[in-house]
């Protein structure tokens, strides 16, 4: 007998990095399907959790979503 893994072929490599590069990749594959990226927060959603921390004041957070609702309009309007 000679070293070890000496009698391996260069397809035998080639078939033993495949498979561990399969193995690393359905471990990542996992792992992101189990702990998803945070989902994009719209403007809107921003805005009522800035009024709800005491951060902006009432007439602010109206002010704010009628701008924010006009310039929604605009844009939907825009792609008929």
């Amino acid at each position: 007998m000679g070293l070890w893994c000496s009698s391996m072929s260069g397809a035998s490599w080639v078939v033993m990095i495949a498979g561990w590069a399969a193995v690393v990749g359905l471990a990542i594959w996992t792992v992101c399907r189990l702990f998803p990226a945070q989902p994009d927060r719209d403007a809107f959603t921003i805005l009522d959790a800035r009024l709800a921390s005491g951060e902006i004041d009432m007439d602010s957070y109206q002010r704010l979503h009628d701008l924010l609702e006009n310039r929604s309009q605009v844009r939907t309007e825009g792609l008929r």
